[in-house]
């Protein structure tokens, strides 16, 4: 089975314990991190991770865990597939 992969984006106002929780929920659903950037800026924190979904059946729900996370830290957290990524931002 060949690789499939997704891009994780978390913004919003840096608080403690960002990085745990995302990370904690892709660990539980089986998604492997692949590259890990996060950046904080005036307090204002963003991270984007590579990361793989091969072994993930229903990316919807993969989706939701992510969104309701992030409602419950007043953060914004979407998960997109690499390929519909890709066409989004490509020039």
């Amino acid at each position: 089975m060949s690789q499939r992969r997704a891009v994780v984006s978390v913004i919003g106002k840096d608080q403690v314990g960002i990085i745990a929780k995302v990370t904690s929920v892709l660990a539980e659903k089986e998604v492997n991190i692949l590259d890990i950037s996060q950046t904080i800026l005036d307090d204002f924190f963003t991270m984007m991770m590579s990361v793989d979904v091969t072994k993930i059946s229903d990316f919807e729900l993969l989706q939701t865990a992510l969104r309701i996370l992030g409602e419950t830290m007043g953060l914004t957290i979407n998960i997109q597939r690499e390929e519909i990524f890709e066409a989004m931002h490509r020039v």
